[in-house]
């Protein structure tokens, strides 16, 4: 489905309804127009607000949208030359927005890429931040690498050669990345990417103007002889992985293959971006130590970031490399915005050398391994064609689709039924090796992914039926 052309068709429709109809008059429902046009929630709401930015719209929060009233005979606003001044639009950006997106009250959300609220650890870290804020060094000019006692911190946990002086603090994960596949390459250039995997790093590297190329994983993590393959068909240099509960099936790259990798990246003189995103997330048995901790050489990018594990609203994380390619990566970053906020870096600093940082990681595995167990067991009574592996930690369940149901309208047909879920279709650079869900466990309470999964039970019976009432007569 494209959204693009979707987008189009839904602010074309309102603004018909509004050509046609009266102040005051109600719009069709988001559910309504998702239905009509196949879009999905996100596309439907950024088109009613296109068209509420131009005044034809008026949008009453809890109460729906309705024709905006208009003083005069005024024409209406064209703003189609925008689209041929500013082209096409960038790579998965929808897609990256949906991850984002912040649902109404009355939907359940059984895909995020953020914690349930009730298990980030907000007073602890209200406190430190209360204590930064009273300390005027924190408002002072700070660091373009960051504060020193933040970058220590983080290459410490990384283990291995990296020092303070290698890491370079950033405000989240993403600026991270987008700062590795610039600082790192050229426009042109080849970047292998596991397949399927995260979706704002398709986006960023697409936004690089890199040349995407998957490669396989399996639930030992990336195929070592399809990742040699790569290298010496496209030459590429650079390989982005997820080593630790790998986004979105959870795969954790096995000890057995941890030395092939590192041969295959050291034999084509690539670096290795480790993306450790799932750092405090493991629920069963101890988490690996990272790649870039037996790193010799100097071919391991580090990018870790406190975002996902303490809140969304801390943005903070770094990137951490030793050489030139260090230098090279905090000049990129400084590109973006200078540097992180001071108050927020003491604040990160506060509560990570705090002893409630180790007892929110050990309530949080208690947490996430209930809430696991509860999503699969509710997938196994009510959705037992879907298949599922259990993961070891991370936040999300990667369920493949029975044969025959397509992901992006199953998508579709849950949102319209207030049940948000991501498709499996935007994590693979390339064709999709099947049709998938990311469903998360880790975004809402248990009782929330029993009702979620009771009605994509009902979404499924109503896809079977639908599905049965079109087959040819026998």
């Amino acid at each position: 489905m494209n959204e693009d052309n979707a987008a189009l068709r839904v602010i074309e429709d309102i603004r018909s309804i509004v050509r046609t109809g009266q102040p005051g008059d109600r719009l069709p429902s988001v559910r309504a127009l998702m239905a009509k046009h196949k879009a999905s929630p996100v596309t439907v709401q950024q088109a009613i607000q296109r068209v509420a930015g131009e005044g034809l719209v008026e949008v009453r929060p809890g109460r729906g949208s309705y024709v905006a009233d208009r003083p005069g005979p005024a024409r209406l606003p064209d703003l189609s030359w925008q689209s041929v001044a500013l082209g096409p639009g960038r790579p998965s950006e929808d897609m990256v927005a949906a991850l984002i997106a912040v649902p109404g009250p009355e939907v359940l959300q059984l895909s995020s890429g953020y914690l349930d609220p009730g298990l980030l650890p907000v007073e602890a870290l209200g406190a430190a931040l209360t204590r930064a804020a009273r300390r005027p060094a924190s408002w002072g000019r700070v660091p373009l690498e960051g504060r020193e006692e933040l970058r220590a911190w983080f290459a410490r946990e990384a283990g291995g050669e990296l020092r303070a002086g290698d890491m370079t603090v950033c405000s989240g994960a993403q600026p991270a990345l987008s700062a590795a596949f610039r600082g790192l390459s050229e426009p042109g250039d080849v970047v292998l990417l596991e397949s399927p995997t995260y979706v704002g790093a398709i986006a960023a590297a697409r936004d690089a103007g890199l040349r995407v190329v998957p490669v396989p994983t399996d639930a030992d993590g990336v195929r070592p002889d399809l990742l040699a393959a790569a290298f010496e068909r496209t030459g590429a240099r650079l390989f982005y992985s997820q080593p630790l509960h790998a986004n979105p099936h959870g795969a954790v790259l096995s000890a057995a293959r941890r030395p092939e990798v590192f041969a295959i990246v050291r034999a084509a003189g690539a670096f290795l971006i480790e993306d450790d995103w799932a750092r405090g997330f493991t629920i069963d048995g101890v988490a690996p130590p990272t790649l870039t901790s037996e790193d010799v050489d100097g071919h391991v990018v580090y990018v870790r970031s406190l975002t996902k594990v303490a809140a969304p609203g801390l943005r903070v994380a770094v990137i951490g490399a030793r050489g030139v390619a260090g230098k090279r990566l905090r000049t990129a970053r400084s590109f973006d915005d200078l540097y992180v906020s001071g108050p927020l870096q003491e604040a990160a600093i506060d509560f990570v050398t705090s002893p409630v940082w180790r007892r929110h990681l050990r309530s949080l595995q208690g947490a996430l391994r209930s809430r696991r167990d509860a999503l699969l067991s509710a997938l196994d009574s009510h959705l037992p064609d879907f298949r599922v592996a259990k993961p070891t930690g991370g936040l999300h369940v990667w369920a493949e689709l029975p044969e025959g149901i397509d992901d992006m309208e199953f998508t579709a047909a849950a949102a319209a039924r207030d049940i948000v879920v991501f498709p499996g279709r935007p994590w693979f650079a390339a064709e999709p090796a099947g049709s998938y869900l990311r469903l998360t466990f880790g975004g809402a309470p248990e009782h929330v992914l029993a009702e979620g999964v009771q009605r994509l039970a009902e979404v499924r019976a109503a896809i079977r039926r639908s599905t049965r009432g079109t087959s040819p007569a026998r």
